[in-house]
């Protein structure tokens, strides 16, 4: 049984800014996890309901943060961007 994804506003506004070859690029990232939603590191503190998976593209590291229901095997896909300011805009 597979994995059922959800994206959030804040995702789905970040993946409208992206030129075609880097959203195709995080469309395989996106496969990845539904295959296989262990991949990405948990974090720690404030964040510790968020898994963490990167990538590259375009020879830029990007990250691609979501949580996960395990009861209902359900993904939120809640954010997308560069490290760059990655974790500041995610925190409570």
């Amino acid at each position: 049984m597979s994995w059922e994804v959800r994206q959030t506003r804040r995702f789905i506004r970040a993946y409208k800014k992206l030129h075609n070859n880097v959203a195709a690029d995080v469309d395989e990232a996106v496969q990845t996890i539904t295959t296989d939603p262990d991949i990405g590191k948990q974090k720690k503190g404030d964040l510790s309901q968020l898994f963490v998976y990167k990538f590259r593209s375009q020879h830029q590291l990007y990250l691609l943060g979501y949580t996960r229901d395990d009861n209902v095997r359900l993904i939120y896909l809640e954010a997308l961007g560069p490290h760059e300011n990655f974790y500041r805009d995610l925190k409570p």
